[in-house]
């Protein structure tokens, strides 16, 4: 199950970033004029939910909460986040580099990859129940001066003990953009 989640994330990041990048070529307008794009950085709050279960005692799918940010590296598309998913036995503590895309008005997709830190390993987070490398999917816009709504999805990569497998997260938010 784990090799076809692999297999099914790594086609879909695939057309994605082709996706975006054709767009970007075949665009008329220059860069400069685009009105697309949310810039700043925020830090947010919301709920996170681990859908996936090791496969052992002690190991179910966890609800939770999650405090979000980023950090917007100026005239770039690079942002710097960093994730707490708490709620389990365990938090899991996620610093992630993202690659920024802007789709619309105020509205960004990302995809990046960090690391997962669990604050109490062997024991279920939202990401599993020891440390492991994460990638990330997700969107973010401001839907109002300031104020951030965003989600997206983290796929911790063999991130249980004594288990080959995987875990996936869902979280989403709101944010204040400063």
């Amino acid at each position: 199950m784990s090799m076809r989640l692999a297999k099914l994330t790594a086609t879909a990041a695939l057309a994605l970033s082709s996706i975006l990048v054709s767009a970007g070529i075949a665009s008329a307008q220059p860069v400069a004029t685009q009105q697309k794009g949310m810039t700043g950085s925020y830090v947010g709050a919301g709920v996170s939910a681990g859908v996936t279960n090791g496969g052992q005692q002690e190991d179910a799918a966890t609800f939770g909460g999650n405090v979000q940010g980023r950090y917007a590296i100026p005239q770039s598309q690079v942002s710097v986040r960093g994730a707490a998913l708490f709620g389990g036995n365990s938090a899991a503590l996620i610093p992630m580099v993202t690659l920024d895309a802007p789709v619309a008005k105020n509205t960004n997709v990302y995809l990046g990859g960090g690391y997962s830190f669990q604050t109490n390993e062997g024991y279920v987070s939202q990401l599993g129940n020891k440390n492991a490398p994460v990638v990330t999917l997700g969107a973010e816009s401001e839907v109002a001066k300031n104020v951030v709504v965003y989600g997206d999805a983290k796929w911790g990569i063999n991130a249980y003990k004594n288990s080959s497998a995987d875990a996936v997260s869902l979280q989403t938010g709101v944010g204040y953009r400063f």
